[in-house]
C-alpha cells in the first residue's frame, strides 16, 4: 500500500471512532473517548482515547494558563499532532469538550489519556480550568487543591506547560495574580520542566511577551539562559478561505513545527516526581487552616486571659473577703464559642468547615472542598487531625456549612463559684491566685506554641516553593508579624517583614488586586 493510501486510511480508520461536529474544512469531527467511572469524591474526571501500551514511552503534561489564552485549542493541536494530521487532509480531530453542560462546578480537572497505535509515544494530558475567570479567586484556589489530590494518584511529570498570549506587552496587576498563582502551586524542583507556550503569534519572537513574563516567571532555559518557548497561531481549526488561503497555510506551518519542537523537548526532558509539589500545596493549604485556627484560638486565647486578670483583679480589690474566706460577688467579661452559618460575608471562600466538636475549633476552614469521608482529609494524619488542640480522631469532626466564633458576654460571679470551679486543682500551699497565674502562663505558651506552628509552615515554603513570596502568604504575614511582636520573637517578625518587603515590592499591584477583590464582594 502507498503511504498516501496508508495516511488515508489512518485518517478513515480515526474518523470512525469520532463523531462529526462540523462538515466544512477542514471536518471537525471530536474523538470518542471511555469515561472512567471514578469515586464521586474525586476533584477530577479521566477520559482516554485507545488502550494503553505498557511498553510504549509515556509522557504526562500539566496544560496551566488564564481563561481566553487557548490552551484547549493547543491540546487538540498536540493531538493531531500525535495522530499524524496533516493540512492537506483536510480534518481536526477534537479531543475536549465543555465539561459545564454535563459536570458538576468542583469536576474541575480533566486527564485525557491519549494512546494511539500508530503514534511513537502515549500520552496523559492534565488539563486544569482557565486561571483569573469570572468565579473569582476561591475558584483558582480550588483549582490548587484539586491538583493536590491528583498528584496524590500520579508518579511523576514530564511537562508542564504555561499557556501565554504573545500579543501581550505589560502585565495587568491581574495577570501579574494569575502568574503568581500558578507558580505557587509548584515545588522548586519543577523550574526547569516549564515551558511557555505563546498563543496567537505572528511567528516573530515574542520580545515584549518575553521581557513582561521573564522576570515574573521560573522556567526551563536553553543554553543562552533565555527561556524555552514555542510558538502557536492557533488557527488551525478555522475554516478554510480562498482569500486567505496563503496566510492560514502559514499559521499552519507555524503552529505544526511549534508543536514539532515542542514533542522533541519532551523527548530530551527528564520527568520529574511530584513529591515536592506535594508538600508545597499541602504546606500552602496547611498554612491557610492553621492561621484560620491559630486567629480562633489566640483570639479565645486572649479573651481567657483577659477574664483571668479581671477575677485576680478582684480578688486582689477583695483580698480581705478572700482572707476570711467570706463570699463576694464580682463581673467578669466571660469568653465562650457559638456556631454560625457561613455567610454571605465569607462569600469567597468555601460554603463549608470541617470542625472538631471536642475542641469547638475550625480545623479546616477556608479550603475544605471536595472530601465528603473526613479520615481522607489533607489535614488528617493517621486519621488523627493535626490542627485542634486536642488531635482529636477524624470521627470527633463534622463538615457543615457553619463555623465557631469567639464571643465574651458579661456575667456576675461569686468567689464561692470560683473555688467550686478550682476545687482538686489547688494543691497544697498552693493559693487560688498562684493558680491563676499559672493559667495565664499555660494560655502564653499555648499561643506562642500556635503562632510558631504557623511561622514553620511559612519557612518551609520558603526553601520547597517555586514561588516562595507567594502573594498567598502574603495574606497571612500581617497577622503573624503581629503576634511574633507580642511573643517578643522580633528575629522571625523581621524574616516575615523582609518577605513582605520582598515580594510586596515586585507585587504591589497584584495584591491591591487580590486585596480589593475579596472587599469589594465581600
Amino acid at each position: 500500500m502507498e503511504s498516501s493510501d496508508k495516511e488515508l486510511c489512518k485518517i478513515n480508520e480515526l474518523i470512525k471512532k469520532s463523531t462529526i461536529i462540523d462538515e466544512r474544512s477542514p471536518a471537525r469531527y471530536r474523538l470518542k473517548l471511555i469515561k472512567h467511572d471514578l469515586d464521586p469524591s474525586e476533584p477530577y474526571r479521566k477520559m482516554t482515547f485507545g488502550e494503553r501500551d505498557s511498553k510504549k514511552p509515556h509522557k504526562t503534561i500539566l496544560m496551566v494558563g488564564e481563561t481566553g489564552t487557548g490552551k484547549t485549542t493547543l491540546i487538540n493541536v498536540m493531538i493531531n499532532y500525535m495522530l499524524g494530521v496533516q493540512r492537506e487532509d483536510k480534518v481536526w480531530f477534537e479531543i475536549t469538550d465543555d465539561q459545564s453542560k454535563d459536570h458538576s462546578p468542583t469536576t474541575i480537572i480533566t486527564v485525557y489519556g491519549v494512546y494511539d497505535q500508530n503514534s511513537p509515544d502515549d500520552l496523559t494530558i492534565i488539563d486544569t480550568p482557565g486561571y483569573g475567570n469570572t468565579r473569582g479567586i476561591s475558584f483558582d484556589k480550588e483549582i490548587a487543591m484539586n491538583l493536590l489530590r491528583l498528584s496524590k494518584d500520579l508518579h511523576e511529570i514530564d511537562a508542564v506547560c504555561l499557556v501565554i498570549d504573545a500579543s501581550q506587552t505589560r502585565l495587568s496587576d491581574r495577570q501579574i495574580y494569575i502568574f503568581d498563582a500558578v507558580q505557587s502551586l509548584f515545588g522548586r524542583d519543577i523550574a526547569e520542566n516549564i515551558v511557555l507556550l505563546f498563543t496567537h503569534s505572528t511567528g516573530t519572537p515574542p520580545k515584549n511577551a518575553l521581557m513582561a513574563v521573564d522576570a515574573k516567571i521560573k522556567c526551563a532555559v536553553n543554553d543562552k539562559n533565555q527561556p524555552v518557548y514555542f510558538l502557536f497561531d492557533n488557527c488551525q481549526s478555522d475554516a478554510a478561505n480562498e482569500e486567505y488561503e496563503t496566510i492560514q497555510e502559514q499559521s499552519w506551518k507555524l503552529s505544526h513545527s511549534g508543536i514539532t519542537r515542542l514533542f522533541k523537548f519532551f523527548e530530551n526532558i527528564k520527568p520529574k516526581t511530584l513529591q515536592m509539589t506535594q508538600e508545597v500545596l499541602q504546606k500552602r493549604k496547611q498554612l491557610e487552616a492553621n492561621v484560620s485556627n491559630l486567629q480562633l484560638r489566640v483570639q479565645v486565647t486572649e479573651q481567657k486571659q483577659n477574664e483571668l486578670k479581671q477575677t485576680q483583679e478582684a480578688l486582689e480589690k477583695n483580698r480581705k473577703y478572700v482572707e476570711d474566706n467570706n463570699d463576694f460577688e464580682y463581673e467578669a467579661e466571660v469568653s465562650y464559642k457559638e456556631k454560625i452559618h457561613i455567610n454571605s460575608e465569607f462569600w469567597h471562600l468555601t460554603k463549608e468547615a470541617m470542625c472538631c466538636t471536642v475542641c469547638q475549633e475550625n480545623c479546616h476552614y477556608p479550603g475544605c472542598w471536595w472530601v465528603r469521608n473526613l479520615s481522607r482529609c489533607s489535614m488528617m494524619r493517621n486519621n488523627h487531625c493535626t490542627v485542634c488542640t486536642n488531635k482529636c480522631h477524624y470521627s470527633k469532626h463534622i463538615k457543615e456549612a457553619k463555623i465557631y466564633v469567639a464571643k465574651t458576654k458579661k456575667k456576675k460571679r461569686t468567689y464561692v463559684d470560683l473555688k467550686k470551679e478550682y476545687d482538686g486543682k489547688i494543691g497544697d500551699g498552693v493559693s487560688l491566685v498562684k493558680k491563676l497565674e499559672e493559667e495565664l502562663q499555660e494560655l502564653e505558651k499555648e499561643k506562642i506554641k500556635l503562632v510558631f506552628e504557623a511561622f514553620h509552615c511559612v519557612d518551609t515554603l520558603q526553601m520547597i516553593a517555586l514561588n516562595a513570596d507567594s502573594l498567598f502568604t502574603l495574606l497571612h504575614v500581617d497577622f503573624l508579624i503581629e503576634k511574633m511582636k507580642e511573643i517578643k520573637e522580633p528575629e522571625k517578625a523581621e524574616i516575615l517583614e523582609n518577605i513582605k518587603k520582598r515580594a510586596g515590592e515586585e507585587n504591589t499591584g497584584a495584591l491591591g488586586y487580590i486585596t480589593c477583590f475579596i472587599k469589594t464582594f465581600s
